[in-house]
C-alpha cells in the first residue's frame, strides 16, 4: 500500500469516527433538551446544564494539546469516543436519576470527550499530509470539518 492510500485510509477512518461521533454528541444534547423541557424546566435551567459541557470543553482545549502529544492523538481520540460512551451511558438510565447535578456531570464528560475528539482528528489530518504539504493541509482540515459540518445540519 502506498503512502498516499495509506493517508487516504488513515484519513476516512478518522473522518468516520469524527462523524459517529457527532452524531452522539447531537443526540444527547436534543435528548437532554428535549426532556427537560418535557419536565418543565425553563429554557434558562435547560441552557444551565450545559454549563459544565462548555466549561470542561473549554478547560480540554486549553490542556488538550499538553496531552495529546505526551500520549499521542490515537490516545486521546480513542479516549474521547470513550468517555462519550459513558457519557451516554450515564443518560441511559432510570428518569428518576436524572437530576439537573447528574445531567451536567454527564454533560461534563461530554464536553471533555467532545474536545478531545474534535482536536485528536484534526490534528491527525495534519500527521497524514507530507511536511511539504503548505496549502493542501487547509483544504484538507476545510473538508474534514466542512463534511462534519454538513453532516451536523
Amino acid at each position: 500500500m502506498s503512502r498516499i492510500d495509506a493517508a487516504l485510509k488513515h484519513y476516512l477512518i478518522v473522518t468516520a469516527a469524527y462523524w459517529g461521533f457527532t452524531v452522539t454528541d447531537g443526540a444527547i444534547r436534543m435528548l437532554v433538551v428535549l426532556y427537560f423541557h418535557q419536565l418543565g424546566y425553563s429554557p434558562l435551567d435547560i441552557a444551565f446544564l450545559f454549563l459544565f459541557y462548555e466549561l470542561f470543553g473549554v478547560v480540554t482545549n486549553l490542556i488538550g494539546g499538553w496531552v495529546g502529544s505526551r500520549l499521542g492523538l490515537n490516545v486521546t481520540l480513542h479516549a474521547g469516543m470513550g468517555l462519550q460512551v459513558v457519557a451516554l451511558g450515564m443518560l441511559a438510565v432510570d428518569p428518576g436519576w436524572l437530576s439537573v447535578g447528574y445531567v451536567m456531570l454527564a454533560q461534563a464528560l461530554s464536553g471533555i470527550a467532545k474536545d478531545l475528539n474534535k482536536m485528536s482528528a484534526k490534528a491527525s489530518v495534519r500527521l497524514m499530509l507530507p511536511a511539504d504539504a503548505g496549502g493542501r493541509l487547509f483544504r484538507w482540515v476545510a473538508l474534514f470539518t466542512g463534511s462534519k459540518n454538513s453532516l451536523a445540519r
